[in-house]
This record gives C-alpha cells, sequence and structure tokens, in this order.
C-alpha cells in the first residue's frame, strides 16, 4: 500500500500543479522481530511449486488462444445475421485518351523532328531512334587523321563472330564509350575502333554443330571451299547482329574504320607478319610435344588448356566415351628382363601409354638395378625391345620403386630423356584419339577404353601388381571441348618468344608500358618470364592459312609425309614464289603444296593494333597518327591471350609497344561463378 502527501506546488498558466513523495507500507505477515515473510505464493515454510517448464507454458499458451478465438466466434454466432449489401454498379472506365508516339520513321541518317509532341511515358525504342545514325553522318565519332589536336586511340577488343554480345561485352563498351566521349570533351582526337574477330577454333566448333544438327553432314562431306562458305554466312549474320547491337548500345565507334580479322588488307597483314618473322628466325618448323585436342582434332595453346587437381580418385566423363573413366589413380605392373624371369615394376596415371614405352629408366647409383644397367625388357604386347637407361635427372629412386618408364612421344619430361638417350619416339594416337597400328591387337580403341583393356590383358599375362590413389594428380581439359588434352608428338610451326618477352617486361620495368590494376604486373612478369614456344599451327579449315609450301620431288605423291624433311619448306607470299623457291633449291621438277593448316586466331589477333591502321605500310596517315594507341581497355582474363601477344608482336614487328596504358577490369560472372560466355548460351 503507498501513501502519498505533497511535498511541491508550482503555478503555471493560473493552474496549480502539485507534486508528491510516494511511500510504500507493507501490511503483509512478519515474523516475531518483524522482519519481513518472503512469500513463493505461499507461506514461508510450506512446499514450493514445480517449476513450469518451456513446453508447458507454450501449450498453455496456445490453449489461451483457442479458447479466446472459440469465445469469438461464439459470440459472432449469436449477433442476428445483417442483410447482404447490394453491390455497387462499377464506375464506368475513362477513355483512355491515345498516346502520341515517338517518330521512328525518321529516314537514316536524317536529325530527328523534336518539335513533335512527347509521349505521356518514356520509351527507349522510340526516344533512341535514328539518332545514332544522324552522329555518324555528321562525323561527330569519325577521328580526323590531319587533325591537330592529340590523338587518342582505343581499340574495342574485336568479339568473336560466335553469337550476339552479352553483358560482359555491355560492361566493356561501356567503360570505353565512357572514356571515348570524356576525351573527345577534353579536346582529344579520339579514334574507338571497332571490329570483329574470325575467332578459328571457336567459330569452326559452332558451325560444324549447326551443319550437323540441321543438315546432318560434317566439313569432310562438304569439302574446304563449301565449308569455308558456310562459315563466311554465318560470320555475315552475327558480325552485322554484333555491331547491330553496338549502336543500340550508343556507342561511339568510328565506324568508317570497322574491321575484321579476315578482311583483305587484315589478312595481308598477317602474311606479312609471318614472312618477317620466318626471315628473323623467329618461326620455325619442328617436331614437338603439342596439346592435342581429340575432339577439335587440333593442337591448342598452353593457354587454352585448363588443369584441375585431384585429391582423391575419380571417375569423370570424357567426350566420346560413354562410361566414365577413373583418374587420380596409380597402377602397377612389370616389365621381364630379357632372357631371365626377374622383372622391373614401375607406376604409371596412363596404363593405355605403356603401348608408347620405349625405355625404363632407373637411377644410376641405384643399387637394385645396378646388375641391370645396359640390359633390356621385353614388351609383352609389342614386338619391341626397350634398354634399361641410367637418368639420374629424371628418376628420383627413393620414390616408388625407383624405376621410370619412358613414352617420348606422350610426355614432356620422357620427350627430353627420349632426345637425350636417342631413344624410339613412337606415336601411338591418331588424331581422333583412338590407337592406332603401333598398338597391336589393341589398335583401333579409344585411348580411354583401350586402359581397361590393357590392364585386363596384364592381368592375364600375371604382370599387374596394384593400383592406389594418386593424391594432388594434374589434369588437362582443353577449355574448348572439356576433352582430356594428350601430349602428342606432331611437326607444327612455332614461335620464338624468348626475345620478345623479355622486350615485354623491360616497356614494363621502363615505364613505357603501365598496367593498371598494378596487381596484374607481378602476374605479368611472371609468364613472361617462364614463357615456353608458342605453336601456332591449327589443324583447322576456318583462319589464315599459314604461307609454307611442302616441296615434292619427281615421283612423290601429292601430300606430305609424315616423315617429312623441315628443309624441304619454303614460306613465301604465293604457290607461285615458293614453286620459284623450291626449283632453285631442288632442282627443275620440283612442285609445292600448301600446308593445309592455318594460324591460330591469336596471331592475327595480336596484329589488330596496328593492322587495322594500313601496317605494313607504315606510310599511312592512319599509321602516322594513331599508333601507337593510347589505352588498351579489357578484361584481366586475356591478359596473356591476347594482350601481352600484341605487346611482344607491336615491339617486334612495328618498333614500338602497341599502347601505353593497359587497364584491366573485372569480369561479370554468372550465379555459379563463370564468365560469361557466348558458349554458354
Amino acid at each position: 500500500r503507498m501513501k502519498a502527501s505533497p511535498i511541491l506546488t508550482r503555478t503555471y498558466n493560473g493552474t496549480i500543479f502539485s507534486f508528491h513523495e510516494r511511500k510504500m507500507e507493507y501490511d503483509g505477515p512478519r515474523d516475531a522481530i518483524g522482519r519481513v515473510i518472503v512469500l513463493d505464493g505461499i507461506e514461508r515454510g510450506a512446499p514450493k511449486q514445480k517449476k513450469q517448464t518451456k513446453g508447458e507454458a507454450k501449450a498453455a499458451a496456445y490453449a489461451a488462444k483457442m479458447a479466446a478465438r472459440a469465445a469469438k466466434e461464439a459470440e459472432e454466432a449469436s449477433k442476428p445475421a445483417e442483410p447482404k449489401k447490394e453491390k455497387e454498379q462499377k464506375k464506368p472506365k475513362k477513355e483512355k485518351t491515345e498516346e502520341v508516339q515517338e517518330d521512328d520513321n525518321t529516314p537514316a541518317g536524317e536529325k530527328k523532328d523534336i518539335t513533335k509532341p512527347l509521349a505521356s511515358s518514356y520509351s527507349p525504342k522510340h526516344v533512341e531512334a535514328a539518332w545514332d545514325l544522324w552522329w555518324e553522318k555528321q562525323g561527330y565519332y569519325r577521328a580526323d587523321e590531319h587533325s591537330k589536336k592529340p590523338p587518342y586511340v582505343i581499340m574495342l577488343p574485336p568479339p568473336n563472330v560466335t553469337g550476339t554480345l552479352h553483358i560482359g561485352h555491355a560492361l566493356t563498351a561501356s567503360i570505353q564509350d565512357t572514356i571515348a566521349r570524356w576525351r573527345r570533351m577534353s579536346g582529344f582526337n579520339v579514334l574507338w575502333l571497332p571490329g570483329t574477330d574470325h575467332a578459328g577454333i571457336a567459330t569452326q566448333v559452332v558451325v560444324e554443330k549447326k551443319l550437323k544438327k540441321e543438315r546432318n553432314v560434317s566439313r569432310h562431306d562438304l569439302g574446304r571451299e563449301a565449308f569455308v562458305k558456310e562459315v563466311w554466312t554465318w560470320k555475315e549474320q552475327y558480325g552485322n547482329t554484333i555491331y547491330s547491337q553496338l549502336r543500340r548500345m550508343g556507342s561511339s565507334l568510328d565506324w568508317s574504320r570497322v574491321a575484321f580479322t579476315m578482311d583483305a588488307n587484315l589478312s595481308a597483314a598477317v602474311q606479312e607478319a609471318f614472312l618477317r618473322l620466318h626471315k628473323q628466325k623467329l618461326i620455325y618448323r619442328a617436331q614437338r610435344l603439342v596439346n592435342w585436342d581429340s575432339q577439335l582434332k587440333s593442337a591448342v595453346s598452353d593457354l587454352e588448356v585448363d588443369y584441375i587437381t585431384l585429391d582423391t580418385p575419380q571417375k569423370l566423363s570424357v567426350p566420346g566415351v560413354a562410361s566414365k573413366i577413373d583418374f587420380g589413380m596409380l597402377w602397377d605392373f612389370a616389365y621381364k628382363v630379357e632372357g631371365s624371369d626377374e622383372e622391373i615394376v614401375i607406376s604409371t596415371t596412363r596404363p593405355e601409354t605403356m603401348l608408347g614405352d620405349t625405355a625404363v629408366a632407373v637411377h644410376p647409383d641405384d643399387e637394385r638395378y645396378k646388375h641391370l644397367h645396359g640390359k633390356f625388357l621385353v614388351h609383352p604386347f609389342v614386338d619391341r625391345r626397350m634398354p634399361i637407361i641410367c637418368d639420374g635427372e629424371l628418376v628420383d629412386m627413393s620414390f616408388g620403386t625407383g624405376a621410370v618408364k619412358v613414352t617420348p612421344a606422350h610426355d614432356p619430361n620422357d620427350f627430353v630423356t627420349g632426345q637425350k638417350h636417342k631413344l624410339a619416339f613412337i606415336n601411338i594416337l591418331c588424331d581422333d584419339g583412338t590407337l592406332n597400328a603401333a598398338c597391336g591387337r589393341f589398335a583401333g580403341m579409344h585411348r580411354f577404353s583401350a586402359r581397361y583393356e590393357v590392364i585386363k590383358a596384364l592381368k592375364e599375362a600375371g604382370l599387374y601388381k596394384d593400383s592406389k590413389p594418386n593424391p594432388g594428380m594434374r589434369l588437362g581439359v582443353s577449355s574448348r571441348t572439356k576433352d582430356v588434352i594428350e601430349p602428342v608428338l606432331k611437326p607444327q610451326w612455332w614461335v620464338d618468344c624468348k626475345h620478345m618477352a623479355a622486350e615485354g617486361c623491360r616497356a614494363v620495368h621502363e615505364g613505357r608500358l603501365n598496367i593498371t590494376p598494378v596487381m596484374h604486373k607481378k602476374k605479368w612478369f611472371e609468364w613472361l618470364e617462364n614463357i615456353r614456344d608458342w605453336c601456332i599451327s591449327r589443324q583447322l579449315w576456318w583462319g589464315h592459312r599459314i604461307p609454307a609450301y611442302y616441296t615434292l620431288l619427281a615421283g612423290e605423291a601429292e601430300a606430305v609425309p609424315k616423315d617429312e624433311d623441315f628443309e624441304r619448306w619454303v614460306v613465301a607470299p604465293s604457290a607461285a614464289e615458293a614453286e620459284k623457291l623450291a626449283r632453285e633449291r631442288f632442282g627443275a621438277g620440283a612442285r609445292v603444296m600448301q600446308d593445309e593448316d592455318v594460324l591460330d586466331t591469336w596471331f592475327s589477333s595480336g596484329l589488330f593494333p596496328f593492322s587495322t591502321l594500313g601496317w605494313p605500310d607504315e606510310t599511312t596517315d592512319d599509321f602516322k597518327a594513331f599508333y601507337p594507341n593510347a589505352l588498351l581497355e579489357t578484361g584481366w582474363d586475356i591478359l596473356f591471350f591476347w594482350v601481352a601477344r600484341m605487346v611482344m608482336m607491336g615491339i617486334t614487328l612495328a618498333g614500338d609497344v602497341p599502347f601505353s596504358q593497359v587497364f584491366l577490369h573485372a569480369m561479370v560472372r554468372d550465379a555459379h561463378g563463370r564468365k560469361m560466355s557466348k558458349s554458354l548460351g
């Protein structure tokens, strides 16, 4: 019980306010000496009630809620029913006033009439119509090669003619358009040059799929000439779509200078680049290991190979094989020593490649095998004697059995070992990934189907030993077809990149080439300082055919033999000039046939900053006014595919870095973290 008495009064605007002090008086039970007795619902000393659990409290709350709902429903039911209200008549709809539409029938290149009334709502289709063509006709986008203004040049990374543009291209175009417009307003003579890329592998694959789906024919059914016509038709369709998309975005490109990597002038530049680099001995012909894509039936570059790491054994799908294949395993088997029952056990991740083995290597200091130095092993499935060789670089005697199988034609390390020890190089694969005649009874099998047949045959011969996981195994997969890449020995054309790469590093060190963000500089140096020679041959029909001719002598068939003589290759701008050179070297009866292969797409793309300006004619107004470019703006994912190759080519062929600034933007990715791609849809 509380009592209150006033302790303070105040008057405000004639009103008296009183403030009270409240005191609490306790009238409850007390003990003998006057202390308050604490109660737990009942008097002290009585047994306490059991504390309610959370579940019981929840159940009680729910029961109370249901009881309240039931009471409310009963109350509503007891009320007399109200008469139904008559439906109100719907108000008549207001008649729509006719909207004024923007005139989108303006003649091409004419200025739009902006005096007409505007539409009641914004319609991009009508508002944007006609403006781009008028701006272009007025010359607002065109760079003047005779201008006294300082030049500012950007090359639009040429999209592949394999489909329509996606949001990743929209990002690139938006960034570059912003820069181009800003530079124009800043007083520069801006050239933003558009173009498209023929994209050899990607385009050929797309067109081949289209022909198979629509007409059930292959390129071989059509023949080379007819197939190339089909690709040109595709290019005209999708190349024009790409340009239409860029126009719809309002990209302020110089459409008077639009380029395609297989235009006549750019093709002439590609041919001249090949001739010059070959003359400088930077392009050469050699039989070396290449990354072979059995689905494409072509070599691909190192940059077109994706590597996956297998920490545990896995079964993976492989194109062309119905069942999944085991990867991430080591299989152990033995070779018998010639003339005895003794054997050497080796391990391999690819049992099928034992059909191409030509030696087994051991460490020269390994006591287990010293008595076998100089002896031979017998191959169980083909008629082949294999020497036991000593190699301290290849073999780690503490790893496994200390013996290593050597397959020079299908492994990079074994290739070097084969050259050093003058071993036989035996290719076991056909271009489609099946086994060839060198494989005896396994010939004709798909290489991965043969894997299990070889294991089965080893078991039957009593040579199979064991299998175990191989954690950390790296598997190379084609970024184009997802087929497992096979190292295969092939004669190809190569570019010696070491000197050009060193010049690319020097340009960055000296500040002649700046890369933004700077974090990519580290990757730039790492890649260029460890660069390998570049295989530029592609076994395709769509692309720039290599200007090299093989010399055939009297009586020889019209084909380049498998054991070709590299000295017989003649590099020339035409068949007539090649034949003239061949006859000077090999006699009057010599004739020539052109290489069937085409050049890697990135070879022609690497020339884009100067081939589009008139090179190799360096006296053209465009070349003198606009080379080198000011800026290269692109995604970081093609820093080595394209940017590095443009730098190497520009310095070597055009005498200077192709641009002074590289700006690399981030990637647009989908929900799965994959970058946007036309091939993904």
